[in-house]
Order: C-alpha cells, then structure tokens, then sequence
C-alpha cells in the first residue's frame, strides 16, 4: 500500500495537470489523499487525472478567474468536502530585462503568481479546516538576482512574504503556512509558448549550464519536490509553519 501519510485527507492542487503540480497531486494520491487538481485545458486536465488515478477530481478553471475559483470551491463543498490541504501551485514566468519590461508582462505575472495566489487562498478559508495546511510555490529567485527574471523574482519573493504574513493571520485556527521554493527542476513550462519557451537544444545547454552550479552535480525532478511538498502537507512537519523549505540541490546554499 506505500505510505499512507495523507489517508483520509482532501488536497487541492491548482495548476495540477502537469510538472510540479502534478507530481504532487499522483504522490498526494498515492498517499492516501483525495485530490482536486485545477488546470485550464480540459484535455491535458483529463489525461493529468487519469495518470492519477481513482482519488484525482479535475476541476477545470483557471485560477485568475474570480468566477472560476468560485466554482472551484463550490463543486468541492457540493461533494461535501472540506480541505486539508492546498498546494496553491499554478504560476508561471517569462524572461525580460529591465529595458523590455511591458505594462502587460508585469501584469500577466503579477496577476497568475501574486493576485490569482492570493485569492485561491482567500477564497479556499471557509473550506480549510482548522488545522490545516497551505503550501505556496515560492522560487529559488526571490532570493537571487537572476538576469531578465526581474518581475518573476519579485513576484515570488510576494509569495514567500504572504507565507511568514498568513501563518501569522491564521494562527488562530492553527492552519500552517509554509513556502516550497524549487530550484531548476526542468518541466513542460519551461519549453512552452508564452513561458520560458526553450527550444530542446536551448533547455538541454541550459540544463547542462546549471548542473555546473548544482552540488548535487545535476538538476531536480517534479518528484523531487512533491516529496518537499508532501513533508509541509504531513504531520511530520506539524512545528514547521512561516518556513521556506528551498529545495534546490544546494545552489543557493553555497
């Protein structure tokens, strides 16, 4: 049966159909939780819950939406649900120096990784159980300069500050907040139009490039940071709350 940390729990995903998103809702899944996994394209949100299995519900919507969160957590009440946790995951980021920088490219970002974050959150209160957990992908960039990745980094050095405000705001429920911040864990966002939109020989240098700086001599999984993600979701990290747990290979440890 495997580790059966999250049996009897109910997890949401946002952003779940595909990378890190993913690989946290199959090992929530396969650790026992119902999971309610978000994406905007029915067909990839369709083939994510199938990979999943019997516990996945797809919820289509997209999470800068106010109506779409609305109907989100109204299908999870309807089926009786509460929450015990939620992995606000979905965010996503494109490169530009200072000098390109548009009106639209900051608010595309700050829009899908601060504002949409925000509300998925917000909107999620009356559902979360008083003793539950909420996960904030954060990024290793909020904390470094990283050249033309200005408004994502400022976007997720955002989330890491609503993770250390929220465990204070909601201490009185004793719901945990904590942050994930990944390091270079390669997945289909970083190929995608409208992304980081690497061609395959653009990622395999970049992967390459970045292993140089990596102790571990290599860059991460999905997996690798659903099972960081599973640690702050479990009892196991019932005193960790306001924390970032970087999960990097040690890159920006040294």
């Amino acid at each position: 049966m495997g580790n059966l940390k999250h049996s009897g729990k109910v997890a949401l995903v946002t952003g779940g159909n595909s990378g890190i998103g993913f690989a946290t809702a199959k090992r929530f899944a396969e650790e026992g939780a119902r999971v309610y996994v978000t994406g905007r394209r029915q067909l990839e949100l369709d083939a994510a819950v199938e990979r999943i299995g019997p516990n996945a519900i797809g919820v289509r919507g997209d999470v800068t939406s106010g109506e779409d969160l609305d109907r989100l957590y109204e299908q999870i009440r309807t089926k009786g649900d509460r929450l015990d946790i939620l992995f606000a995951n979905a965010g996503s980021g494109t490169f530009a120096t200072l000098e390109q920088v548009s009106e639209r490219h900051f608010d595309d970002i700050f829009g899908l990784n601060v504002k949409a974050l925000l509300f998925t959150v917000q909107k999620a209160l009356p559902l979360l159980k008083d003793g539950s957990t909420v996960i904030l992908n954060a990024s290793i960039t909020a904390t470094q300069g990283t050249e033309a990745f200005g408004v994502y980094s400022a976007s997720k050095a955002a989330v890491r500050s609503f993770a250390r405000t929220w465990a204070v705001e909601l201490k009185s429920r004793q719901i945990r907040v904590n942050a994930i911040s990944p390091g270079v864990v390669p997945t289909e966002g970083y190929s995608a139009p409208g992304t980081l939109a690497f061609s395959p020989s653009q990622l395999q240098a970049f992967i390459e490039e970045m292993a140089t700086r990596i102790p571990r001599g290599r860059v991460g999984s999905p997996d690798e940071i659903a099972k960081a993600v599973s640690f702050l979701a479990s009892d196991d990290s019932s005193f960790v709350n306001g924390f970032n747990l970087v999960v990097d290979g040690g890159m920006t440890q040294i």
